[in-house]
């Protein structure tokens, strides 16, 4: 019987979640114009250590983001039932913007194990026709917002994750996966309405002529909702429920063609990495964006053209388990997603450029910096961060996969998901996983994924 490296002690199933992560409650009322949400969040949590203040992220505020018009502010904050004063540090933010980073005091420090919970009401503004993960489209009548709430920024065993944001498109995100266990939206009556999460129904709103639609979910890290005059697909496909949302005005994919190509897509990427890690796919399209963005459980698309459909919905749905299900640091590891993604998309999406797969076509200026962090590409642009990480860790994992064989490097990749589940990973614990398949680790190392061998 052959024994494939990596597969003896594979686990046979995902980690289970963080069994004390964070429970979150989030509420949203959006405006009747699209162009603004009032909201309310809820977080009850428990620490593995002590700790003096709660850390929150308002990516809204991040420069690319908030250059589109986008703004996140938090007017006011309760912790164990007191008021507290936030403090906003800009973290990153354009003048003139509010902090990306949100510290609130707490009265007394809290000893590891003890809990503690935090009320946080806030404002958020939405960009017109924004090409970002926030934005309202007047012409379509439809929002979107993606990590549109202050987000905690808690990494068990780390600490608080507090890396500037960074002016450029890119993500730079980081949070521990928390159970939703409420999301509420209140529209205007007539507006659909795209979760996050398991749909729980819906009832009167606050106001005369809205209604609340509800959500729950059981791990997540993000949250992203889409509203307005959709009309709605749903499906099953590949051991998930799709609810496709597309703008009643119509796309250039017709909606029929959009659930088929990620049907495919998702058939390819669980017969690679294993089941798809959410019950619920929220796919929505969003006007004003050029490609798309990922979330647990959540997909957001601009309105694409039929010939880029295949690869783009395979790199987003990778997303999935590289980001979603397996977290990372997006500030200090981007490539733990994003080269991933971008490896799924090239193997199984059809990719057409050479540097895809060519490690000779990556340009010398970016050769051996896989590894580097948001900081470092934000100030080389977002062009050299795209060959950088995106082509560069596509063309390395491929030439890793075939230097390692196939089925050995499938299923050590396996494991590294199974093991990593609903955490937040390092580079080491991808070097872990590829222990055993030196040729593999030597050409990460030679790229500059992982940090030379001792």
């Amino acid at each position: 019987m052959l024994v494939l490296a990596g597969c003896a002690d594979t686990p046979s199933a995902p980690a289970a979640a963080w069994p004390q992560r964070p429970v979150v409650r989030l509420a949203f009322d959006v405006a009747p114009d699209l162009r603004s949400v009032a909201g309310r969040e809820t977080v009850s949590l428990t620490l593995g250590r002590r700790v003096c203040e709660l850390v929150f992220r308002a990516w809204p505020n991040k420069p690319s983001a908030a250059r589109a018009g986008n703004q996140l502010e938090v007017t006011g904050a309760i912790v164990d039932g007191r008021h507290v004063q936030p403090r906003v540090l800009p973290a990153g933010a354009p003048d003139g913007v509010p902090g990306t980073l949100v510290e609130l005091p707490l009265p007394q420090c809290v000893p590891a194990g003890e809990g503690i919970r935090a009320e946080l009401d806030f404002a958020l503004r939405l960009g017109e026709n924004a090409d970002e993960r926030l934005g309202v489209s007047p012409e379509t009548g439809t929002a979107w917002f993606g990590s549109g709430f202050p987000l905690l920024a808690w990494v068990r065993g780390q600490g608080w994750a507090r890396e500037d944001a960074v002016d450029i498109a890119g993500e730079t995100a980081t949070s521990e996966v928390f159970r939703l266990s409420d999301l509420t939206v209140s529209v205007p009556d007539g507006m659909r309405v795209a979760g996050t999460g398991q749909a729980q129904g819906e009832r009167p709103g606050p106001r005369a002529g809205t209604r609340t639609h509800r959500f729950s979910a059981d791990a997540v890290r993000d949250v992203a909702v889409a509203v307005g005059r959709y009309e709605v697909l749903e499906r099953d496909i590949t051991g998930t429920r799709l609810h496709l949302f597309t703008p009643v005005d119509g796309t250039r994919v017709e909606p029929e063609q959009w659930a088929g190509e990620l049907d495919r897509a998702l058939q390819r990427l669980t017969g690679r990495f294993g089941r798809f890690p959410y019950p619920d796919l929220w796919v929505a399209i969003a006007p004003a964006q050029s490609s798309g963005i990922e979330f647990p459980g959540a997909l957001q698309f601009g309105d694409t053209r039929p010939e880029n459909l295949t690869g783009l919905a395979t790199h987003e749905l990778a997303h999935q388990w590289f980001y979603g299900l397996v977290g990372g640091n997006q500030a200090r590891d981007p490539w733990l997603d994003e080269a991933f993604a971008s490896y799924a998309e090239a193997s199984l999406g059809g990719a057409t450029d050479r540097s895809y797969y060519d490690l000779e076509a990556i340009p010398d200026r970016v050769r051996g910096d896989l590894g580097d962090p948001m900081a470092e590409w934000g100030d080389r642009g977002f062009g050299t961060y795209y060959q950088g990480v995106y082509r560069q860790g596509a063309a390395a994992l491929l030439a890793a996969r075939a230097q390692a064989g196939p089925d050995r490097f499938d299923a050590a990749l396996r494991g590294h998901i199974a093991r990593h589940a609903h955490a937040v990973t390092r580079p080491a614990d991808v070097a872990a996983a590829f222990d055993d398949l030196p040729d593999v680790l030597d050409l990460l190392r030679r790229y500059g994924a992982l940090p030379p061998a001792g």
